[in-house]
């Protein structure tokens, strides 16, 4: 079993299954709309060729981009789910589970409260990991100014990661768990599985109207019905629907820069946020700052922290590494991703209009290569250093004389 898999016997057993019910379906729909449409009533019976030549490209067309976007979300499901890595605890944990005999374990899966819970925070200020985040402008952190910690994984995760109970891993941008295609849809897969949404809505849009049209005109003939026209358009209308809602929630989601586990409490929802300031600026008693590297501390004989630092002084090279960050709130249901409609469409579908039809290239927000965070920001950031007096201007030519100072100590 892969790290992407189901930790439920039953979802396992539905994602094998699945593709077998929708390659009959397909079957059936081709053998109705082709044989029993197309030859059979349009070329054999009423001798119209044109009608049936303009069913069978559009049936074949959206049949081939249905296929492509369903093999190629379920390619990159398989191959490349954007997991979080395990922490070396929660890797221990699992090694030693894994010993044990398979009843017991699979007694336990999905069972969270038959699992030892470690809810504690690395208090390591030298956790892996963390550099990771205070590296960039703005991160989404807790109250005290860390990024969020899974207890179930044991590691700091990124923006926009989620735990998901169906796998027992966090995954980044997480979506949903889809046994429709094969697994979790998540940033790289959620554009392929999009389009698989619209392709299969066009798909059924043309099996309903090849098979109603002609059922139309038996009823008109006063013909004897034929019962797989009725049977397809019942199946065509149930997958046409549900594909067809499953794209329009799909754009909305693209259209705000949100997912299904993003909208889970979206008018409510109050993000924290790590804000870089810059070096020596005025703290206003409005927000709270933290500042990274996290300083080493020593503990006295009664275990209580004494604040001293338990390194020397550290050299000045490193001093420039500090960071210092204003912890910030946005307002209740506000979305610290949203880019505005065309630079979020951007973000998932791509900026090359091929790419919005062809499932090929991967959507730009999977590259994480931003300096300034994990997933753009820039017009929440924006107003987030209005709203509370901070001078994004000076915090970039911070960096600039930061950079200048590590390269002149280096020559």
């Amino acid at each position: 079993m892969s790290a992407a898999d189901s930790v439920r016997a039953s979802s396992r057993w539905a994602t094998r299954s699945i593709p077998i019910v929708l390659a009959a379906a397909v079957g059936y729909a081709t053998y109705v709309t082709i044989y029993r449409v197309c030859v059979r009533y349009l070329i054999r019976e009423q001798r119209n060729v044109g009608p049936a030549i303009a069913i069978l490209v559009f049936y074949f067309l959206t049949l081939l981009l249905m296929s492509a976007a369903y093999f190629r979300t379920i390619h990159m499901i398989n191959t490349d789910v954007p997991l979080v890595p395990l922490g070396p605890l929660a890797v221990e944990r699992r090694a030693q589970a894994n010993e044990k005999s398979q009843k017991a374990a699979s007694s336990r899966d999905g069972d969270l409260e038959s699992q030892p819970y470690y809810a504690a925070t690395d208090s390591n200020p030298n956790s892996p990991g963390l550099e990771q985040f205070y590296t960039k402008t703005a991160f989404v952190c807790e109250n005290d100014g860390r990024p969020k910690w899974c207890s179930e994984c044991c590691n700091w995760k990124p923006d926009r990661a989620h735990h998901s109970s169906e796998i027992n891993r966090c995954v980044i941008r997480m979506d949903h768990y889809c046994p429709w295609v094969g697994g979790m849809v998540a940033e790289n897969s959620f554009k392929f599985f999009t389009q698989f949404c619209m392709y299969t809505a066009c798909y059924c849009g043309v099996v309903l109207g090849a098979a109603g049209s002609t059922l139309k005109k038996k009823i008109n003939e006063g013909a004897v019905l034929d019962p797989h026209l009725v049977a397809i358009l019942a199946i065509g209308g149930f997958f046409g629907l549900f594909t067809f809602l499953m794209t329009t929630t799909s754009w909305r989601y693209i259209a705000t820069n949100m997912t299904n586990v993003d909208m889970i409490g979206a008018r409510k929802k109050v993000y924290q946020v790590a804000v870089r300031i810059p070096r020596g600026a005025e703290r206003p008693e409005k927000y709270h700052t933290v500042t990274y590297p996290l300083p080493m501390v020593e503990n006295s004989c009664d275990g209580a922290a004494n604040g001293a630092a338990s390194s020397p002084r550290q050299p000045q090279r490193d001093d420039l590494a500090n960071r210092t960050f204003a912890i910030l709130k946005t307002e209740p249901g506000e979305n610290p991703w949203d880019l505005g409609l065309w630079r979020n469409w951007q973000e998932i579908m791509g900026s090359n209009i091929l790419d919005w039809f062809l499932p090929i290239r991967r959507s730009p927000c999977v590259n994480h290569d931003n300096d300034e965070s994990f997933y753009r920001m820039d017009k929440m950031l924006k107003q987030l250093r209005e709203r509370y007096g901070i001078d994004g201007a000076s915090a970039d030519e911070t960096d600039r004389m930061e950079l200048r100072e590590i390269q002149r100590n280096i020559t």
